[in-house]
């Protein structure tokens, strides 16, 4: 651009200097981060001058360089010495650390992995809801490829992709953004990835979404902390991410439907389900998304993510049990084994749809309005069986005979359990779709 750049010009430019977060030396963030820590720990300084955000904002800096599973012991004691002295004080930096010293206290697993509990202050703070989240890590994945081609970095089996996988992985995540937003820029932002997306590396920038409450932006672009420094695991554990709060969302209406069929709210349950079965059609993009990660880059990371893995996924086995109680082999499974909590819930006779749906229907009322919801309940079967089946092929795929992180057999452990289905016991809703495992 040159030194007389235009209003147009001078937007675009500010979109890319904005949007793509500064970048320092190193060395800068070394000793940008020692200064801080020794600020942090002089207890002649007042509490009202230390910020947590800056302090996340220099250990995120120092992260990106080294990856999370290479921080100096010291470094990790000074945090410790940080999050002790001030647990209580922000909400924020409480989660942040708490998942940054996992590792360093031998308690990494999923949810400290993905740092789902900055996420969790994210919607408690500011009234978000979930899909909303889940439609900014979308849009933060688009954001980090642009910016990972408007700095050159390095295209190779650890670095960035090829524009082929680019356009691939954009386009899912623009789909699976704008699926949850209903933006009506979608056509735009999917036409302008078509064929270049470097080339309208700035435009495409001025248009991706932003979340409405700016510290909310801040601390969403300190949610993720990689292990490593291989470019794809930012993007993975971002599509991870969005996972967890779909399903949160999906939880959240199924409760609702719940709820309603006990009221005999025939129409808002309806509605409800309509919803939950076209998040899981969605969640299907998910897995296009992982689907663009090189296998080289996900066995290098994936060294360093042991005791981390998505059979922990806390809002999904919520939602199995909230649709209905799983049988007893699926409760003693490694799937709910490695949820406690909510193996506790399930087990201690929360209601469900299954339930709710079933004491609807012994009441001989709203026939028409019942069959119209059950036709709803074999539609999410039939889409969380074909979720299921993606997931083994994509599994079968990037792992072969290797096991899982979550220390089950992989691939056969996946799937052992195709073919269960949400609503056992309601035989009359049954599957539509051809049985069979598809591993």
């Amino acid at each position: 651009m040159s030194a007389q750049a235009g209003p147009a010009e001078q937007a675009l430019r500010a979109a890319v200097e904005s949007s793509c977060a500064i970048q320092v030396s190193r060395e800068a963030a070394a000793a940008f981060l020692s200064s801080e820590l020794d600020h942090w720990l002089d207890p002649s300084v007042p509490p009202d001058e230390l910020d947590g955000l800056v302090l996340a904002r220099l250990v995120t800096h120092e992260v990106r360089w080294v990856g999370q599973h290479f921080l100096s012991t010291d470094r990790l004691e000074r945090l410790t010495a940080i999050r002790d002295r001030y647990v209580g004080r922000d909400p924020y930096l409480d989660a942040f650390l708490d998942c940054l010293l996992d590792k360093h206290e031998g308690r990494f697993w999923n949810r400290t992995y993905l740092a789902l509990p900055v996420l969790e202050v994210l919607l408690a703070e500011h009234d978000l809801v979930p899909s909303g989240v889940a439609a900014m890590l979308a849009a933060d994945i688009v954001r980090y490829e642009l910016c990972a081609a408007h700095r050159l970095t390095e295209v190779s089996p650890v670095g960035r992709p090829d524009s082929r996988t680019l356009r691939t992985r954009m386009r899912h995540s623009l789909r699976f953004m704008t699926a949850h937003l209903g933006s009506a820029e979608a056509e735009g932002l999917l036409s302008a990835i078509a064929h270049e997306p470097e080339s309208d590396l700035p435009a495409l920038l001025l248009q991706l979404p932003t979340p409405p409450i700016a510290l909310a932006g801040e601390w969403l672009e300190l949610s993720v902390q990689p292990v490593s420094t291989v470019h794809d695991e930012y993007f993975f554990m971002r599509v991870l991410q969005a996972h967890e709060m779909a399903f949160t969302g999906m939880n959240r209406r199924v409760r609702d439907a719940i709820a309603a069929l006990r009221d005999e709210q025939l129409g808002p349950a309806t509605s409800l389900l309509e919803e939950v079965v076209a998040f899981m059609d969605r969640n299907a993009s998910l897995f296009r998304m992982v689907a663009t990660m090189r296998f080289e880059a996900f066995h290098t990371f994936r060294e360093f993510t042991d005791g981390a893995s998505a059979i922990q996924s806390e809002q999904y086995k919520r939602f199995e049990g909230l649709c209905g109680l799983p049988p007893a082999a699926r409760l003693a499974s490694p799937a709910f084994e490695s949820v406690p909590a909510v193996h506790a819930e399930v087990s201690e006779g929360q209601d469900t749809l299954t339930d709710a749906y079933r004491d609807a229907l012994a009441t001989g009322r709203h026939p028409a309005e019942l069959a119209t919801i059950a036709g709803l309940l074999r539609t999410l079967e039939d889409s969380h069986r074909r979720w299921k089946s993606t997931h083994v092929t994509l599994a079968t795929r990037m792992l072969g005979d290797a096991r899982g992180s979550g220390y089950t057999s992989g691939v056969g452990y996946l799937s052992e359990w195709v073919d269960h289905r949400l609503f056992w016991r309601l035989p009359e809703i049954g599957v539509t779709e051809a049985r069979g495992r598809s591993a």
